[in-house]
């Protein structure tokens, strides 16, 4: 969080230029923290990277790999967790949490492919694991779908360059 504070104080050229010493690294650690609680976001390092130069197929498996272990520790959050702290620490309210698990008795463990969208992403990995969903599929389906989605940025990132 603090490296991210850092980078975004620093003038934009500099930190363009720091993306050759902390690339990936850094990448891997912003998708990291995107997919956690916090309210962050990977996307405009992993363009500025590709806009850089950096390998595409590299930005997308560690920008992938992060997001994914991102959500996993969200999910083991909620399988450690207690009804009432999704409502205590996460802000959640009892209305949302029942609808949450509306969806996923609905929708059933397909749900875990959809762990990358903005706002309901994060409360949704948190209730797959504090309803102690299957953690091998949940695992699965969430690295297929935060793959397809960077994939997509990738693809029309390089779209709107060529």
């Amino acid at each position: 969080m603090l490296l991210l504070i850092f980078l975004t104080l620093l003038p934009l050229c500099h930190w363009l230029s720091l993306l050759d010493t902390v690339g990936y690294g850094a990448l891997f650690l912003s998708s990291l923290l995107a997919s956690s609680v916090l309210p962050l976001t990977s996307d405009g390092l992993l363009l500025a990277m590709l806009y850089n130069d950096f390998s595409a197929w590299h930005c997308l498996w560690v920008a992938t790999l992060g997001n994914w272990v991102g959500g996993l520790s969200s999910y083991g959050l909620g399988y450690l967790g207690k009804r009432e702290w999704l409502t205590r620490y996460f802000g959640a309210t009892e209305q949302q949490v029942q609808n949450a698990q509306y969806y996923i008795n609905r929708y059933g463990i397909w749900t875990a492919l959809f762990c990358w969208l903005p706002f309901v992403g994060d409360p949704l990995v948190v209730a797959l694991g504090f309803m102690r969903v299957r953690p091998l599929w949940v695992s699965l389906l969430m690295l297929i779908g935060r793959f397809l989605r960077y994939a997509t940025v990738i693809y029309l990132a390089a779209q709107a360059t060529t």
